[in-house]
């Protein structure tokens, strides 16, 4: 037995090739593996077009809690808002009422003090008589 040289295994490899490509040939032209073909193009275009159908269904999910959260928040910070005006508003209205007490204590001060003013003039007045 002789050993293939170079041009033997190439001529091989061409006739292989040869053969490998007449039966390809025969089984695309074949009417029921087309048909398998097509169904299985149908069948991957099915399966991209749910998962396209999915990933958009979950982007629409994430912008909608997105949005929800975005709405959550300013809902949170305009009632912070809010809280902080009416307590501001409380604070103005103590600041007003403890200096209207203080004003009255002031006047009542100064009546007293007024008060003993004059006693302290009208006991001079009286000594120098």
């Amino acid at each position: 037995m002789r050993t293939p040289d170079l041009a033997d295994r190439l001529s091989a490899a061409k006739e292989a090739k040869k053969a490998q490509l007449e039966r390809a040939k025969a089984v695309a032209s074949d009417p029921a593996t087309i048909e398998k073909l097509q169904a299985r193009d149908a069948l991957v275009a099915a399966r991209k077009a749910r998962l396209a159908e999915k990933k958009a269904a979950e982007q629409a999910r994430r912008e909608r809690e997105a949005a929800e959260r975005e709405a959550a928040l300013a809902a949170e910070e305009a009632a912070r808002e809010a809280a902080r005006l009416v307590e501001e508003e409380a604070r103005a209205v103590r600041r007003a009422e403890q200096a209207a007490r203080d004003a009255v204590d002031r006047a009542k001060l100064d009546e007293i003090l007024a008060a003993r003013r004059a006693g302290r003039k009208a006991r001079k007045r009286k000594g120098k008589r």
